[in-house]
């Protein structure tokens, strides 16, 4: 009987843990301190490298996010009409962006003394949209950022971040429908593309 319960009692912790892994707020958790724990273990990261800050994004943070979504909702109705390849375009381009944007507010936490603090979820059953609020603490204050989430097949995704009191993508909604009135998805490829070869440089 003893076997059995232990048996049971670690199967039990196993998939308590296999849960915790996929609840929203633990899918944030691990995007957001694991690109900062590795930015701060680098060498160059740590020296303020952007190249090398936006590259831990990208392999850390990146996979928690459903940017494809974002780039959807952004782009608005215009979406629908680009063909399979301006989607492409547009998905990667605004990618490439928000990476950056995000690597640059991150950078400026690489030499200071961070603790985020994630508040609990209360999720209700069969929800597929969520809004999971943070606190980073650090030398120069305490900054409240909303993640919010979505779930999908893969599990729960971030495809919108609520920093300094503004949505990502209603920011980017007013910018983008101003370019896509001027030239069209082309037009807005080329806006966000240039940006991006400006950013670079």
């Amino acid at each position: 009987m003893k076997r059995y319960l232990s048996a049971f009692l670690a199967a039990a912790v196993v998939s308590t843990a296999a849960y915790a892994q996929t609840a929203p707020d633990a899918v944030v958790k691990s995007a957001v301190e694991g690109t900062v724990s590795a930015m701060k273990a680098d060498p160059q990261a740590r020296g303020g490298d952007m190249s090398k800050i936006t590259q831990l994004v990208e392999t850390r943070f990146v996979p928690a996010t459903d940017f494809q979504r974002t780039t959807r909702i952004a782009v608005g109705k215009a979406w629908s009409t680009a063909t399979p390849e301006q989607q492409k375009q547009l998905y990667e381009q605004f990618t490439l962006l928000l990476v950056r944007t995000y690597a640059s507010s991150l950078s400026q936490l690489r030499d200071q003394d961070v603790k985020f603090k994630f508040l609990p979820v209360n999720a209700p059953g069969g929800a597929k949209d969520i809004v999971v609020q943070s606190h980073v603490i650090s030398n120069g204050g305490d900054d409240a950022i909303d993640y919010r989430l979505t779930k999908g097949p893969s599990g729960w995704k971030i495809y919108d971040i609520n920093m300094m009191g503004a949505w990502l993508i209603q920011v980017y909604q007013t910018q983008f429908a101003d370019q896509l009135a001027k030239g069209g998805v082309d037009g807005l490829i080329k806006f966000l593309t240039a940006h991006n070869t400006r950013s670079a440089g």
